[in-house]
């Protein structure tokens, strides 16, 4: 039966390939969109939390990350707690003494342009911070050297900048010592950060880090200011948080029962926000992919319909020598099934190449899964039967006197 199939399917390529086209296209865009999913998952997981808050670190900070499904009312609560400051991490400094480094930054920073000799960078992210924020963040200083307490307590008006930054406007000529303008603050340079890499495309080298004091002279006390404790194991990160949480309670005065007006977050949060974000999409992309399927199941059946009626003088001659309504309803139930299976094959060979595709043109990543592959070979195999169960039936039911007369 199978080989008659694919003897028929061989010798009829073209209306094969329509046929099975709504399939291939409905399980090219299942295979696609999940590799692209899972790639951003593990992307987010592995690459920006950690680069966001760090390894075996969490942040204090006055608003959360996961910030997802929040109401207009919760951004006035927000906006009202009290800003994160000094004497916060410092008390929690006094709280964690086993802590492997606990630093302050001024938040997300301000974008300005960097100039040194007449040459403009622009798009320089400048950060204020303190020495230990280099640290909880797990930047290596490749040249020169890291900022110091006594560059915080002095404001000096000296930096650590990223590695793209040191390229693109210094080039091979040694940035250390050279002072550079960044927006209207003029500073020397102590340093050079080793490269990060990117984000999604987007430099994550483009920086420049000046004392937190220096920050605040320069660009006013930030509201959004985070506090960065790095633990020297996974293990030590959970009780830290909640020792964490204890003493910013009581530095912030809060009662028994009072909610906190702060967050304790560790980079969960952030991938936890992604993946509820991707469940909405989950949820979608079946309804799309089942409306592919049937329209291609339709199609299929229609097809095979019409080949029933092309062929029912070949199902007189076949009864006429001996075959069985079931043989009948066999071969023609084979020849849609492989027909809804090819196109599901197909489908993952073309998802996959656009997969592959997007993750080399675009700053997105792809990884296919093999749940996904599974779940579009299932589903080829599966219209196959459904809707090719019909035609076969058809074909099973022709009267062989009545067929062997058919023109």
């Amino acid at each position: 039966m199978v080989l008659a199939a694919a003897a028929e399917i061989r010798a009829n390529l073209l209306r094969s390939f329509f046929t099975v086209l709504g399939i291939t296209v409905s399980v090219t865009f299942l295979v696609a969109v999940v590799a692209i999913i899972q790639g951003m998952n593990a992307y987010v997981e592995t690459t920006i939390a950690g680069a966001i808050i760090g390894a075996n670190s969490f942040q204090v900070r006055r608003t959360p990350i996961s910030v997802g499904g929040i109401t207009d009312e919760m951004i006035r609560l927000f906006n009202r707690r009290p800003r994160i400051g000094m004497a916060d991490a410092q008390a929690v400094i006094d709280a964690l003494p086993n802590a492997l480094a606990i630093g302050v930054s001024g938040g997300g920073g301000v974008s300005v342009n960097a100039i040194w000799t007449g040459q403009t960078l622009s798009g320089v992210n400048v950060l204020g911070v303190t020495p230990p924020y280099l640290q909880v963040q797990d930047y290596r200083i490749e040249q020169g050297d890291p900022l110091t307490d006594i560059d915080v307590t002095q404001r000096r008006a000296v930096a650590v900048i990223g590695h793209d930054v040191a390229d693109k406007l210094f080039g091979q000529v040694s940035p250390i010592g050279r002072q550079l303008r960044l927006g209207g603050d003029l500073v020397t340079v102590i340093g050079v950060a080793a490269p990060k890499g990117s984000f999604l495309g987007r430099s994550a080298d483009m920086f420049a880090l000046i004392p937190l004091t220096r920050y605040e002279m320069s660009y006013g006390l930030r509201p959004n200011a985070v506090i960065g404790v790095k633990m020297r194991t996974a293990e030590e990160v959970a009780p830290a948080m909640a020792r964490a949480e204890e003493t910013m309670r009581v530095a912030h005065r809060l009662r028994p029962g009072e909610p906190d007006n702060f967050a304790v977050e560790t980079a969960s949060a952030l991938v936890d926000f992604w993946k509820r974000l991707t469940a909405v999409l989950f949820s979608v992309i079946p309804a799309f992919v089942a409306i592919g399927v049937v329209v291609g199941g339709i199609v299929i059946m229609n097809i095979m319909l019409m080949v029933v009626t092309e062929r029912t003088r070949e199902v007189g001659i076949r009864k006429a020598v001996g075959a069985t309504r079931r043989d009948i309803q066999r071969q023609f139930l084979s020849e849609a099934v492989m027909l809804s299976m090819i196109g599901g094959l197909l489908g993952v060979l073309t998802g996959w190449g656009a997969a592959h595709a997007v993750a080399t043109l675009s700053p997105l990543p792809a990884r296919i899964t093999l749940w996904s592959v599974g779940v579009a070979i299932v589903l080829g195999a599966g219209a196959g039967v459904l809707f090719g169960v019909y035609p076969a039936r058809r074909a099973a039911l022709l009267d062989p006197i009545i067929a062997l007369g058919a023109e």
